[in-house]
């Protein structure tokens, strides 16, 4: 994904402008913005379905600093780390979500060929906030980057419900509706060959 729909509703909200997804051109925004003596926060993650949980962590991410960068993973990269029925919501709506919350200044995407810490060494942040949630992101790795950023913080999980439970709530439902609407018709089947309708 090069660039955003550029629809009017973008031009109108420069919502466009805060979509970086080229490194080349976020490196050039960062270089710009520490010379502006900027505090850059990064945080990273799939924002799929996004819920009151991911806005309160971006606001709490975006307080350690002055301007936020949020690394999204691309469609590809979540098939590789959450399995192949996600994400729920395509990349190009993830962002576009993002770019709507107000704590987020920059988006950008983390592609399934960079490694994972590639958006890290690449902002350097002076802040980087990372989710005690996220399993694929061990504290040794977290650690390692500890040369490359200012601080690491690690915030808890800001809501009781996370996109997985939502996903499996809905799963459980869907198939429990399922399984009514089968009983239902497999009466109906048997009632229909004993001749009782």
């Amino acid at each position: 994904m090069a660039h955003l729909d550029n629809s009017r509703t973008l031009k109108v909200r420069n919502l466009d402008r805060r979509f970086i997804p080229e490194f080349p051109k976020l490196k050039k925004f960062i270089d710009k913005k520490r010379s502006e003596k900027k505090k850059i926060v990064l945080t990273q993650g799939v924002y799929d379905l996004i819920h009151e949980g991911h806005a309160l962590y971006l606001e709490k991410a975006r307080a350690h600093g002055d301007l936020l960068i949020v690394g999204v993973d691309s469609d590809e990269l979540t098939r590789r780390r959450k399995g192949p029925d996600r994400p729920i919501v395509p990349q190009d709506e993830r962002v576009k979500m993002l770019l709507h919350l107000r704590h987020v200044d920059v988006v950008t995407i983390r592609d399934a060929d960079e490694d994972i810490g590639a958006l890290i060494n690449l902002v350097k942040p002076d802040v980087l906030i990372v989710s005690e949630s996220t399993k694929d992101f061990t504290k040794e790795m977290v650690k390692s980057y500890g040369g490359v950023c200012g601080k690491i913080v690690t915030l808890p999980p800001q809501a009781a419900t996370t996109t997985s439970a939502r996903i499996r709530n809905l799963t459980i439902e869907g198939a429990e509706k399922l399984s009514r609407e089968i009983s239902k018709l497999t009466k109906d089947f048997i009632k229909n060959i004993k001749g009782e309708h």
